[in-house]
C-alpha cells in the first residue's frame, strides 16, 4: 500500500498523532483514467486512394482499344505546379496545341467537361494522366480527385511519350 505519513511538530503540551493518507485508490483512478482515455481517443487513419485496374489477361483484339484523338483528353503534370493538356496525336501535337493550366486558374473538371461535350463517342471518352519525373504526388492526387468530381470512370495512367516529352520541353522553358 502507497501512503504518505506527515509528522506533526511535538512541541507543545499535546501529542498529535500523525496524519496518514493512503495513495492506494488516487493511483488506481490514474490508471482507470489512463485506459478510459486510451479506448476512446480516435487514432488517425491513413488516407487511401482506390485506384481500379483492369484484370490481366489477353487482349483479343487489340484494334479496338485505340482512342481517338477527340475521344480523350491527356494531362502532363510538370513541375512548379504546373499542368499541361492536349487532344492531339504524334503528328498534330505543337506547342499551340499543348495548352498549360494550374490548380488555381481553370478547373481541371471544367477541362474534362468540356472535352467530353466534344467527344464524338461518349462511351468510349479516356482521361489520360502523366506526369513527368519533376511532378509530386499532390499534384497527381488533385488531377485524381478532379476526375472524381466530374465523374468519368474512364481513365489512365501512363508514363509520358518522347514524342509529348519534347513539346513539353520546348513549352517549359
Amino acid at each position: 500500500m502507497a501512503e504518505v505519513i506527515a509528522q506533526e511538530k511535538q512541541g507543545g503540551r499535546q501529542k498529535k498523532k500523525p496524519i496518514r493518507v493512503d495513495m492506494t485508490p488516487m493511483v488506481d483512478l490514474g490508471f482507470l483514467l489512463i485506459t478510459f482515455f486510451m479506448f476512446t481517443t480516435n487514432f488517425t487513419k491513413p488516407n487511401v486512394m482506390d485506384l481500379g485496374l483492369p484484370a490481366k489477361g489477353p487482349i483479343e483484339n487489340p484494334t479496338n482499344h485505340v482512342i481517338d484523338d477527340k475521344n480523350q483528353v491527356t494531362f502532363i503534370l510538370g513541375k512548379d505546379n504546373r499542368v499541361f493538356y492536349h487532344q492531339s496525336n504524334a503528328k498534330d501535337l505543337n506547342e499551340g496545341n499543348l495548352k498549360e493550366t494550374d490548380f488555381s486558374g481553370v478547373k481541371i473538371s471544367n477541362i474534362i467537361s468540356e472535352a467530353y461535350k466534344k467527344a464524338p463517342k461518349k462511351e468510349n471518352f479516356t482521361i489520360i494522366v502523366k506526369p513527368t519525373d519533376d511532378a509530386n504526388y499532390k499534384n497527381f492526387v488533385d488531377v485524381l480527385d478532379n476526375i472524381a468530381i466530374s465523374k468519368k470512370e474512364r481513365y489512365g495512367i501512363t508514363d509520358i511519350k518522347p514524342w509529348e516529352k519534347k513539346v513539353y520541353e520546348n513549352a517549359v522553358k
